[in-house]
């Protein structure tokens, strides 16, 4: 039996413009994407058996523990990529695996808490099995599963495009983050973009490159952050108001609900949760050394 442990870090949108609507009812998006020091722990177990399984459990009652979860999806697609290996142990051998799923990234945040689960369940099986699979097939698994799974396994500050699965690395610049959430708001991605869809006049500023520019040349990037998507729900609720209202420096992260500053700190507000003293990081999931 085989173990190992994985920290997934959340992601903050720094930047977030729509560039146009896909074929496929995507959108292509230009984002700067970067990682932070809030983290969910993966505990992934692995045994051989006579049957293949997949067993989740966790501590979030708000997730589920079945084949809808991105954590049990990224299990499954691994090893039926590795079942397609001819000629090999893997093409005949089934495995249990048994992963915890320790919840400390808000749900439905923007935050991608179960992107940043599957990327860290990819890369925490290939470690099991001695990196077998190549980083650049890794990432083509990560693109069939989600939007930000690449720059979760990637890390760092990156710039994503398509639809978030295609990533370049910029250069990292540290800075401090605090996080702050209304309690009860969810707010899906689908809801977003589709709010954002029904835009009749759809900014285009082109954040992205000049926040680009900055990063390159090291100065301050808070001027450039911004979110089409904030524009699109932020009417919608008076929770939202109320952070703009008393942050007006702060910015919706993905599809929200949770909001970030950079070098600011926010004070505790009732119906909301506050994450202070948070970091950027240079990496993405990876594994705990205990």
């Amino acid at each position: 039996m085989d173990q190992i442990i994985v920290k997934t870090p959340a992601k903050i949108n720094l930047t977030l413009e729509i560039v146009n609507k896909r074929e496929d009812g995507f959108h292509n998006i230009q984002s700067i994407m970067q990682l932070i020091d809030l983290y969910d722990y993966l505990t992934i177990t692995v045994e051989e058996s006579d049957k293949e399984e997949i067993i989740l459990f966790g501590t979030s009652d708000e997730i589920p523990y079945n084949e809808k979860n991105l954590v049990y999806k990224a299990a499954k697609l691994f090893f039926d990529f590795l079942s397609s290996y001819e000629d090999s142990y893997f093409a005949e051998q089934k495995f249990r695996v048994n992963i915890n799923i320790e919840k400390n990234i808000p749900i439905s945040a923007g935050l991608a808490g179960g992107s940043t689960n599957a990327a860290g369940t990819f890369y925490g099986l290939n470690k099991i099995f001695d990196e077998v699979i190549p980083k650049d097939k890794l990432h083509k698994l990560c693109e069939q599963l989600g939007s930000d799974l690449n720059v979760c396994l990637e890390g760092g500050c990156l710039l994503a495009t398509s639809r978030g699965e295609v990533i370049k690395k910029l250069p990292f610049r540290d800075y401090n983050v605090s996080l702050i959430k209304p309690i009860n708001l969810g707010i899906s991605a689908k809801e977003a973009y589709t709010k954002y869809s029904q835009m009749e006049n759809k900014p285009k500023y082109d954040y992205t490159h000049k926040m680009i520019d900055a990063i390159m040349i090291g100065t301050d990037l808070r001027q450039f952050l911004y979110n089409d998507l904030e524009t699109a729900v932020f009417n919608d609720y008076k929770e939202l108001q109320t952070i703009k209202n008393i942050y007006p420096d702060s910015i919706m992260s993905g599809s929200g609900s949770t909001y970030f500053m950079l070098n600011q700190k926010a004070e505790p507000l009732d119906g909301y949760w506050i994450k202070n003293d948070l970091r950027f990081i240079s990496k993405g999931v990876e594994e705990v050394i205990v």
